[in-house]
């Protein structure tokens, strides 16, 4: 294999299949305390664009993320030799004291079609695409390594054939309780976010200011990008009823993919099913728009009920699409033994943050009349 690297530009990467890859991305983190560096790799003749995003820690460290990318179209052995060359390709124009390079590579493998009307767990899921040493299995994913794909080249009957009895009666019954759906805009970012609070405080999850969010929308909006690259169009949905605002939340439809990004609700009229009448709306706009795949964008691994997210899972899966497998985060220590204690640091938080918290908070819904 031959690997070449050369500096690129936002506007070369807006040909990245990935939003995560995009310079729309780089350009909004570097907004955040990141440093957007923007390359050209060249695998066995094929140029690919990269994303690197760094970010400084203390004491003058930094550590360099590389979300959902390179887009090399490689697994296994190879893929592991690729990453470990690149890594080194990257060292020298990262800052002096990066400690190490975190990789969410892109590549997957496909866990088992789920039937229609079939149960609501994963026979077994398929093993991660492998990644090994030199790199290091990260202490927290940042992207979340599971999700669920929906094929949107099938018309409306057979998408609604494919999910589960429960989903097409929970999306007819919204409808017939009088849930409205509309694609509001980010005028309505101020009634999202109150409900993204909620939810945060309900389930025990981390969430950014508001001002994340609003500047993710001013720039989709204002985004130029490459001329004949993917535009990012941010999507900002709201169900209602009877004057109340019951959940929200937000896509983003870039080329052919469309992803749910964020999602709100109130404990209010939950039994009027607005989360379900959300994604159906959501899923239909992106097929109009010429999508063809839905990303829900995260699941827990299994259909573990012990799981803290067990229920998102049912839910993402109960749409009829299919699961799939990343290899998570993987880190290429750059100085390892500092390296080594930073990880075993960050292991803790996130045993504290991802687990306990989480598992704490469903034992207390748990408890009648918490």
């Amino acid at each position: 294999m031959k690997l070449c690297l050369e500096k690129g530009s936002p506007e070369r990467c807006d040909s990245a299949e990935s939003f995560l890859q995009s310079g729309f991305w780089g350009r909004f983190k570097s907004e955040f305390g990141w440093t957007a560096r923007h390359f050209l790799i060249t695998v066995d003749g094929v140029e690919h664009p990269l994303l690197v995003l760094e970010r400084r820690l203390a004491r003058g460290f930094s550590f360099a993320y590389v979300p959902h990318g390179p887009e090399c179209g490689l697994a296994g052995a190879e893929a592991t030799v690729l990453l470990s060359e690149l890594s080194e390709l990257l060292r020298p124009e990262l800052r002096p004291g990066c400690l190490f390079i975190r990789f969410d590579p892109p590549w997957y493998s496909l866990g088992p079609n789920p039937p229609a009307g079939g149960p609501d767990s994963e026979a077994a899921p398929a093993p991660r695409p492998a990644v090994g040493p030199p790199l290091v299995r990260a202490a927290s994913d940042v992207q979340p390594p599971d999700t669920v794909l929906l094929d949107l080249c099938r018309d409306e009957e057979s998408l609604l054939a494919s999910m589960k009895p429960k989903w097409r009666y929970n999306i007819g019954l919204s409808a017939k309780r009088g849930v409205t759906v509309e694609e509001a805009g980010p005028e309505y970012l101020a009634t999202f976010y109150a409900l993204y609070k909620e939810t945060a405080l309900r389930d025990r999850i981390a969430l950014h200011p508001e001002q994340y969010y609003r500047r993710l929308f001013d720039l989709a909006r204002d985004h130029e990008g490459m001329a004949g690259g993917a535009r990012p169009e941010l999507g900002l949905w709201l169900a209602r009823h009877e004057g109340d605002t019951l959940a929200s939340i937000v896509t983003l439809f870039r080329g052919d993919r469309a992803v749910y990004l964020y999602g709100a609700s109130s404990d209010l009229k939950r039994n009027l099913m607005p989360a379900y009448a959300l994604q159906w709306a959501a899923i239909r706009a992106a097929k109009s728009a010429g999508c063809r795949e839905y990303d829900f964008f995260g699941i827990p691994p299994t259909a573990d009920p012990a799981h803290p997210m067990a229920g998102l899972y049912r839910f993402k899966t109960g749409f009829g699409g299919r699961v799939v497998h990343r290899a998570g985060s993987w880190d290429y220590p750059l100085r390892p033994t500092i390296y080594r204690a930073f990880r075993r640091a960050e292991a803790l938080r996130s045993w504290w943050f991802k687990d306990f918290r989480k598992r704490r908070s469903g034992r207390e819904r748990a408890v009648p009349g918490s």
